[in-house]
């Protein structure tokens, strides 16, 4: 099992560097960090009293790790999930917040569990997640990545905004579909065709 900074590392790598693209509400991003967390978090680390672009393009790469474990990991306490759904959910968090969780409870109540969806991790989502793992060790990890992956359908599906993250111009996948496919097992992954037939409505 890799350890929470081995999985934090990996988020990096995948987030990649410095981009401030006008159509991501998330505005300009370091590793996967955003302006908005920086600024909540207060990180002036140009020190001129104000968090702008210049100190997102400041963030180190090892900063953004820190970030990432306190504020998406042992803040939200992923750590009590079972060890096999934490790389997905810690992946996600980092890329969608708190509906990370939702979609992980919206599983578990699919799958019997009786819980609230609220986006946090307590003990009614530490319960039933420890209970599905255990009767389902092989699966509950595919099940979370499928979950995920139907999330950012449904999110383009809703704002057309958004498309260009879940399908490539050339109609491929886009970065939201195979970053919630790097988690499931090759054989619940779709293939082109189909996802080119989830997305043919789309403009």
């Amino acid at each position: 099992m890799r350890t929470p900074r081995e999985l934090a590392e990996e988020i990096v790598a995948r987030e990649g560097g410095y981009v401030n693209d006008p159509n991501d509400p998330g505005g300009a991003t370091n590793f996967g960090v955003t302006i908005h967390t920086m600024r909540r978090l207060g990180l002036d680390l140009t020190r001129d009293g104000q968090v702008t672009e210049a100190d997102v393009r400041a963030l180190t790469r090892e900063q953004a790790i820190e970030i990432f474990l306190d504020q998406y990991y042992r803040r939200p306490g992923l750590a009590a999930l079972p060890e096999v759904l934490q790389p997905s959910v810690f992946d996600m968090y980092v890329n969608a917040g708190g509906n990370a969780v939702r979609v992980l409870q919206r599983l578990l109540i699919a799958m019997g569990y009786d819980l609230d969806v609220d986006g946090v991790i307590g003990p009614q989502t530490i319960r039933a997640a420890q209970a599905a793992a255990r009767i389902a060790p092989d699966h509950i990890a595919d099940a979370y990545g499928i979950a995920r992956r139907d999330y950012y359908y449904g999110l383009a599906d809703r704002r057309p905004a958004s498309r260009r993250y879940a399908r490539r111009r050339d109609g491929g996948k886009g970065g939201w579909i195979l970053r919630a496919e790097a988690f499931i097992a090759p054989r619940y992954r779709l293939t082109e065709a189909e996802h080119r037939e989830r997305t043919a409505s789309w403009a």
